[in-house]
């Protein structure tokens, strides 16, 4: 029979969810995603090799609903893994590592990927 009342780990009941925690997961994660990203780039760089087939059938897939959604999450991973790695090469000067400077730059990074995804986006749909 389970004991409901049993206490939780104290990480658990101390630690909640910031806004530097949570950068600092999305930061990792996003570098995992372009690694993964490397992969569809690396298929479209052979098909590219093998001829006009194989490429008309990558840029297919590429240009399909799915492919475009794809490529929507690597450009918006691409723009926050840069933004929150140049914060990283300032904090690595010494500079901006009191609290409301890193929260600052924390939304600064946010900030600048949803601008510069929508700009590239638009230079590509346009």
């Amino acid at each position: 029979m389970p004991n409901d009342n049993r206490p939780l780990s104290p990480h658990l009941q101390v630690y909640k969810p910031q806004l530097t925690s949570v950068l600092s997961i999305l930061h990792r994660a996003t570098g995992v995603i372009l690694s993964l990203a490397s992969l569809l780039l690396i298929y479209w760089l052979v098909s590219l090799a093998a001829g006009p087939e194989a490429f008309a059938r990558a840029e297919g897939l590429l240009h399909s609903g799915l492919g475009l959604f794809v490529l929507f999450g690597v450009t918006l991973s691409l723009f926050y893994h840069l933004g929150t790695g140049i914060r990283h090469l300032i904090w690595d000067t010494g500079r901006g590592l009191e609290i409301k400077q890193v929260y600052l730059s924390g939304i600064l990074a946010l900030v600048a990927t949803l601008i510069l995804t929508a700009i590239f986006w638009i230079f590509v749909l346009i």
